[in-house]
């Protein structure tokens, strides 16, 4: 007998149905859900095997459960089918039932039905609200005539019933694994921010602020105080080329190797060319790394620099109406191994103070998708020329936040305010 329906009766089938559902809805795990469904649908129909395909966002078809008639796992079930039959359910959304694969016309010319001996087969799509989520496949290769109409009609209902099942597991699984993601995103940008300094300098005769905010969960934008002794202190902002975590461990590898090199070197030139030797031979897939680095002698008003590629800062001289920036002095860092740097210098007067920014700040858009640009950063920067450090900082992103308005942030966002007091 090939089914586990005895009766013919409506009420029989229905019985039988509502038992399936409640059994396929009684977990949430999709794997237990999947190979409950197999199981079940070899019981119902007498198959002595039972293959269930799901589709995956790139459009293949993956065998998420292979049984047999004693509830063991199939190996290998890639090599087992008839992939003609899955191949045209899947695409014509119809269901298949062969009584004897060897002699029916549409597939006893198919290599894999003579090889596989295949015989007795029904095919039918798992489908959701007219979604094609996958096809269940069961199979005999000893008997001829196995199947029957009913069995088909009744393999295409528990298959409605199934695929509500699936559905609902995979999404259980998604949900899970999202709140997986986003507890460990959460982690990584804690420990990102744990990176950045938890305060500014305290110096004699300077102001200090700083602010970054990461336009995902991480970010590839930093910035660093160093303490280098003897008073000095180093300046550093950065912005990684790429976005979200791979520039986020590339960050935290640039962080690094500059603070390894510039303890050491004689110059702050021969740091960042040291840090530039160990950051390009562990880059990988073509990212680099945009870096201002300075030296402050506190004490004398000095500030010697190299800037790698990074956004010019700007110098805001008491007194006087125009910016002065510090240009590049040589190329991002990453990029090719053995490259010398330039530095410059720079000296402050009382009411001087230097802004260091990424690009998040200028390629700032709004709704209309125009950036906010260098031109209006100047007239905030010149704006607050007589404000403290930390009102520099806020006029520039309240500036930049009321410009995008409700825009979503597109780019990682750090400011860096030094500012000369006497």
């Amino acid at each position: 007998m090939p089914g586990t329906a005895p009766s013919d009766s409506s009420s029989d089938r229905l019985a039988l149905l509502l038992r399936l559902s409640q059994t396929f809805n009684s977990s949430l795990d999709l794997d237990e859900v999947l190979n409950r469904v197999m199981d079940e649908v070899i019981g119902v129909t007498g198959a002595e095997r039972g293959f269930l395909m799901l589709h995956e966002d790139d459009g293949r078809r993956v065998f998420s459960a292979a049984r047999g008639i004693a509830r063991e796992t199939i190996d290998d079930p890639e090599f087992l089918i008839s992939r003609s039959v899955v191949e045209r359910v899947a695409h014509d959304g119809e269901p298949i039932m062969t009584s004897d694969a060897q002699v029916d016309d549409r597939f006893s010319m198919r290599q894999s039905v003579k090889f596989l001996g295949l015989r007795s087969i029904l095919c039918v799509p798992l489908e959701v609200k007219g979604r094609l989520l996958g096809v269940v496949y069961v199979d005999n290769r000893l008997q001829t005539g196995l199947f029957t109409q009913d069995d088909l009609d009744l393999l295409v209902a528990v298959a409605s019933s199934a695929a509500t099942a699936i559905e609902n597991a995979r999404l259980y699984q998604v949900a899970v694994e999202k709140g997986r993601m986003e507890r460990e995103l959460q982690v990584a940008r804690e420990l990102q921010a744990s990176l950045l300094p938890s305060e500014t300098p305290q110096l004699d005769g300077w102001d200090f602020a700083a602010y970054w905010r990461p336009a995902r969960e991480v970010a590839g934008d930093y910035y660093d105080f160093i303490p280098l002794g003897d008073r000095r202190q180093g300046l550093v902002i950065a912005d990684v080329s790429d976005k979200g975590m791979p520039a986020a461990l590339f960050m935290a590898l640039t962080r690094s190797m500059v603070r390894a090199s510039v303890g050491r070197a004689a110059s702050p030139a021969r740091a960042i060319a040291d840090a530039n030797q160990m950051i390009a031979a562990d880059a990988t897939r073509g990212m680099f790394v945009t870096l201002f680095y300075g030296e402050l002698d506190p004490t004398a008003g000095q500030l010697t620099y190299v800037n790698a590629g990074h956004n010019p800062p700007l110098l805001c001289r008491a007194g006087e109406d125009r910016l002065d920036t510090l240009s590049r002095t040589g190329m991002a860092l990453g990029a090719i191994p053995d490259t010398a740097f330039d530095q410059g210098t720079v000296c402050f007067s009382a009411g001087d103070f230097l802004v260091l920014y990424t690009d998040g700040v200028t390629d700032a858009t709004d709704a209309r998708e125009e950036s906010f640009g260098l031109e209006r950063l100047h007239r905030v920067v010149a704006h607050n020329r007589r404000e403290t450090a930390a009102d520099v900082v806020a006029g520039i992103t309240g500036a930049v936040g009321e410009y995008v308005g409700s825009t979503t942030p597109f780019d990682d966002v750090a400011i860096v305010v030094a500012k000369c007091l006497n």
